[in-house]
């Protein structure tokens, strides 16, 4: 295709067979991805556009892409970003790509909160359906492209009008918060929530601190860099509301196992959790016994071998309401508990 015109079907086409021999696993919809992101154009768009040639940027663009691909570089990476939940997070290389689990972490560490306030109008509108809580902070996305589009900004009502238990903010630490999607996440869903998020790679901690900016989270966000809770205040020891983490957690005998694409491209460090997959937990429990309130909570993402004995170790360590939640393939996934 060197010297030819590249239309869309053509440099699809060329895409998909190009990495089915190179072994992608999913050559059409890597295709699809990378000529999307190449074009500027939805997925739908393209199969809408299949004769309109590509520019010759389009095309350099492209060829860089799909070598990269062939080598079994993730398509976060190349790329650039990722959606999670609702939210568009920046991704690179040194930094573990955020996955599905974590969503399902995420939506776990939220039901330990109380939970978010009815939005009121200031000037005493009549009440707004529950889903304006979540939606109005929710942004829009272009189809197939994940692209944030400005949501309408709706203003909470004054403190002394919400309950309460709920008139001061909600303390959270995110250790381990890699590219800072759950602690992210979770002050962008829930407005009364104040993270702390703790990394020791100096990598992840640009990268979470870039999302926190072009999120607008900074007031409500913190970024340290520390090995998980050293580097956060001993004053505020006993008045976390929940701990979440996503630790490395992965058997180390189990690594050999990985897909290529993880095991050549995502960092070790966050993914190694020693023989049994729980050295990083045993570190965790502690910690979370000295920085949670009580009736405080954690949530961790562990490996779906270790929920067992990761359970019975929280038991041990005085934690009570343990449960144990599933990912969406149906694998143990999350546990959660409670502080007396």
């Amino acid at each position: 295709m060197e010297n030819d015109i590249w239309t869309i079907q053509a440099a699809l086409d060329w895409t998909v067979g190009y990495l089915e021999r190179k072994g992608d696993e999913n050559p059409r919809l890597s295709a699809q991805w990378l000529l999307s992101e190449a074009t500027g154009l939805s997925r739908i768009e393209l199969y809408a556009n299949f004769e309109r040639p590509l520019s010759m940027d389009e095309r350099d663009v492209l060829r860089g892409y799909v070598t990269r691909r062939g080598t079994g570089e993730p398509l976060q990476y190349i790329t650039g970003d990722v959606g999670f939940r609702h939210i568009t997070l920046r991704v690179r290389t040194g930094v573990l790509i955020p996955r599905p689990e974590t969503e399902v972490l995420v939506s776990e560490a939220l039901t330990l909160l109380p939970p978010v306030p009815k939005r009121i109008a200031m000037d005493s509108a009549p009440e707004a359906s529950p889903d304006d809580a979540l939606g109005a902070q929710r942004p829009l996305r272009a189809p197939d492209r994940g692209e944030v589009q400005p949501a309408t900004e709706v203003q909470l009502a004054p403190a002394s009008s919400m309950p309460s238990e709920l008139s001061g903010p909600l303390r959270v630490a995110d250790l381990c918060t890699g590219s800072g999607c759950i602690a992210c996440s979770i002050a962008y869903e829930h407005p009364l929530v104040h993270v702390i998020a703790t990394d020791i790679e100096p990598e992840a901690i640009a990268l979470a601190r870039e999302n926190v900016a072009t999120l607008n989270l900074d007031k409500r966000v913190q970024v340290v860099q520390c090995d998980l809770g050293e580097g956060i205040d001993a004053k505020l020891m006993g008045t976390f509301d929940l701990v979440v983490s996503n630790p490395p957690y992965v058997p180390t005998s189990v690594l050999a196992e990985l897909p290529r694409a993880v095991a050549d491209f995502e960092p070790t460090l966050a993914l190694d959790g020693g023989a049994d997959g729980l050295d990083v937990l045993r570190r965790l429990l502690p910690w979370c016994a000295r920085a949670l309130r009580s009736d405080g909570a954690f949530a961790f993402e562990l490996h779906e071998t270790c929920l067992g004995e990761a359970a019975a170790l929280a038991r041990d360590a005085g934690f009570t309401d343990i449960r144990i939640a599933h990912d969406l393939a149906g694998r143990p996934r999350i546990l959660t508990a409670r502080r007396p």
